[in-house]
C-alpha cells in the first residue's frame, strides 16, 4: 500500500472547495475499507504532510520518510472515527504534525535529542581557516540546524500559522516558553544566515 517514496501530489487545477470534496468523497470510501480511495488520498496529500514532517525534525530523510508513513498508518487506522467535522486535509496535516510531536517528545529524554542539540552548537561559527561555514546555508538547512524544539515552535509558528497557546500546549510548555523558543529561533537562524537585524 505505502511505499518508502513519497509522491508528489495530484495536481489539482480545481478549487479549494472542490478538492476539499474530492477529499472527503475519498475519505468517506476509505472510512469503509476502500484502499484504492486511501492511496488516492496518499498521492494527494503524501508530498505537504512529508514537507512539513521534514521541517519538524530537521531534513533527516529517513527519519521524516519513516514518519510520514507512521501518519499515514495512523491515518488509516482512525479514519473510520474521522467524523468529517473539519476538512479531510486538515485532520490529516494535524495527524502528521502530532505524528512528528511525538517522535520529537519521545527523543527529548534519549541520546539523539541531546546529540542533536550539542551538534549544532558549532555549526554558523568560523573554522579553523576563518572561514563562516554558514555564508553558504540556505534556509532549509538553517532550519534544520536549530534545536529541535525551537525548529519545531519556529515551524509551527512562523510556518504552519499555528497560535502560541497550540503550541505550548502541543510541546507541553508554557505559552512564554513558546515564545522564547521562536525568538530563539529567529536569533540563530539570523546568525547562521549571516543577517544583522
Amino acid at each position: 500500500m505505502l511505499n518508502a517514496t513519497v509522491m508528489e501530489p495530484i495536481a489539482d487545477s480545481t478549487s479549494p472547495d472542490a478538492a476539499a470534496a474530492v477529499d472527503s468523497a475519498l475519505a468517506r470510501s476509505a472510512a469503509g475499507g476502500d484502499m484504492q480511495a486511501f492511496e488516492a488520498l496518499y498521492r494527494r496529500h503524501a508530498g505537504r504532510v512529508h514537507g512539513v514532517i521534514q521541517r519538524l525534525v530537521g531534513f533527516h530523510g529517513v527519519r521524516a520518510e519513516d514518519l510520514t508513513q507512521e501518519a499515514f498508518v495512523r491515518a488509516w487506522q482512525a479514519l473510520p472515527a474521522f467524523r468529517f467535522e473539519s476538512a479531510f486535509g486538515t485532520w490529516l496535516h494535524r495527524l502528521a504534525v502530532n505524528t512528528a510531536l511525538m517522535e520529537l517528545r519521545s527523543r527529548r529524554n534519549g541520546p539523539r535529542f541531546d546529540e542533536d542539540e550539542d551538534a549544532i552548537e558549532g555549526l554558523g561559527l568560523a573554522d579553523s581557516a576563518g572561514h563562516s561555514t554558514a555564508l553558504s546555508m540556505d534556509l532549509e538547512r538553517a532550519v534544520a540546524t536549530l534545536p529541535p524544539r525551537a525548529r519545531a515552535v519556529l515551524v509551527l509558528y512562523d510556518v504552519e500559522g499555528w497560535k502560541h497557546e497550540e503550541i505550548a500546549a502541543e510541546l507541553g510548555m508554557a505559552v512564554g516558553s513558546s515564545k522564547a523558543q521562536l525568538h530563539r529561533a529567529r536569533h540563530l537562524l539570523r546568525e547562521r544566515l549571516g543577517v544583522h537585524a
